[in-house]
């Protein structure tokens, strides 16, 4: 028997690439691109002017495009919270919640009033008869009288707002004898308010007033020896509006001459135009006599034409 021969099977492979290996590494790759973008960010704003800094920080402190107007909420930046009319009593709110943090609030409470006026925010510090703030008769702030004033001062150095700082005292007689009275313990002591202010947050230029009453503005004017009467005031001012902002209404200043120049011109057209009509009128007028006739008009001799010759 013949053996049967089996026929040869080639089996051929395919090379090709492996599996599926997923998108990961894009992924990686993303956020090493962005950490890229923002290290040259960085160090371009370092090599950048202040102006440029400032800039780029309103714009990812404000993408919307308003900070320009240096905030709208005493919740935001404290140095872009402008006090104007319409967030006063904002503010007030505010400084209210921070004094109720205060331990001796309960005791003092009695003797701080907060009212916004037509200045800007007023905030007094009222005294009792045996002394709230102060020592009895004296410039010299107590502990209480400290406290309050750093308080308010860490709240009120973060805004653009001026101060003005007053003192007040009641009509009873300072019992010191000599040249010291009433007028100097109001000064000495909106001055002593000045000195810790100043000192815990109140910029230098931010104070724009410091002024001693005496018993000239009572609290009380039917009761002057009222201890009430013997205070001091804190007047956060309200903010200007902006030279820019008040510009956007008013028309440029060009613009008017130019409306103005083209009026007066005008005018002087006119004018002129008047002007020639009347002296044409009176032209008109010299030709005629007094019995209404007219005067025969004389020919000018024509230039082109030679003149006839005399005869001898």
């Amino acid at each position: 028997m013949e053996k049967t021969t089996r026929p040869i099977i080639i089996i051929k492979k395919k090379g090709g690439h492996g599996g599926h290996h997923g998108g990961a590494w894009k992924v990686a790759y993303a956020d090493f691109v962005t950490a890229m973008m923002a290290f040259f960010l960085v160090m371009w704003l370092m090599s950048s002017s202040k102006p440029v800094q400032e800039a780029v920080g309103g714009y990812f402190r404000d993408p919307n495009g308003t900070s320009s107007k240096k905030g709208s909420s005493a919740a935001g930046s404290g140095e872009n919270f402008t006090l104007t009319k319409d967030n006063m009593p904002q503010l007030k709110d505010q400084l209210e919640k921070k004094i109720q943090e205060m331990n001796d609030f309960e005791k003092l409470k009695q003797h701080i009033e907060m009212t916004v006026t037509n200045e800007g925010l007023r905030i007094e510090l009222m005294e009792s008869a045996s002394g709230t703030f102060f020592d009895s008769g004296s410039a010299k702030l107590n502990g209480d009288g400290r406290d309050l004033l750093i308080t308010l001062a860490r709240e009120l150095g973060k805004l653009p707002n001026k101060l003005s700082i007053e003192g007040h005292t009641d009509s009873k007689p300072y019992a010191t004898s000599g040249n010291y009275g009433n007028w100097e313990l109001s000064t000495d002591r909106a001055n002593a308010a000045r000195r810790i202010v100043q000192a815990n947050g109140i910029k230098a230029d931010q104070i724009t007033q410091v002024r001693g009453f005496a018993d000239q503005r009572l609290r009380k004017v039917e009761d002057p020896l009222d201890p009430a009467n013997r205070r001091i005031s804190l007047i956060v001012q309200y903010v200007v509006k902006n030279a820019a902002e008040a510009e956007e209404g008013k028309p440029s200043a060009e613009g008017g001459e130019g409306k103005k120049g083209e009026e007066k011109s005008g005018g002087e057209k006119k004018s002129e135009e008047s002007k020639g009509g009347a002296a044409k009128g009176a032209e008109t007028k010299g030709t005629e006599t007094k019995s209404g006739e007219k005067k025969p008009e004389q020919q000018k001799p024509d230039p082109g034409k030679e003149a006839p010759a005399k005869k001898e």
